[in-house]
């Protein structure tokens, strides 16, 4: 069996050692095993769960849902339902937020779009295309060149 010190967890996972105690102290982590030394010595299955965790927080799942997660996988397989439950909550959420961020990247595409439009306008329809421009876009035009 393979184990790591804190510090190879921590650059197994990407997180500080610091989260890396607070998360075993709040119990997002089960105890990690120590040697003879006491020093802490993490598993492949405590990198696996980190891994979840990292998952699950990348994508902005509070630390009161992770707990209850990791409290529901402790409790067995009679808590499958409900762990479906959490991590489908869970999955609505990051479609939305998935959702929004299209939203905005368009809205960038379009204006990275717009400024390739400025740059193809000939110099002498420049001044014509500002004068028909909305509000925004003549502001746009003025500062194109900045």
């Amino acid at each position: 069996m393979t184990a790591y010190t804190p510090g190879q967890a921590a650059e197994e996972t990407g997180f500080s050692l610091d989260t890396l105690r607070y998360y075993e102290r709040i119990g997002l982590l089960e105890p990690i095993e120590r040697n003879a030394a006491g020093q802490r010595r993490f598993s492949e299955d405590d990198l696996h769960w980190l891994g979840m965790v990292r998952c699950l927080r990348d994508t902005g799942m509070s630390i009161a849902e992770m707990l209850r997660f990791a409290e529901l996988t402790r409790e067995g397989e009679h808590t499958i339902r409900d762990r479906i439950a959490l991590l489908a909550a869970h999955d609505r959420a990051v479609e939305s937020q998935i959702a929004e961020l299209r939203q905005k990247q368009e809205v960038i595409q379009g204006k990275i779009q717009y400024y390739r439009d400025v740059l193809a306008i000939p110099d002498g329809l420049y001044d014509c295309q500002e004068k028909h421009a909305a509000p925004e876009e003549r502001r746009d035009l003025q500062h194109a060149d900045g």
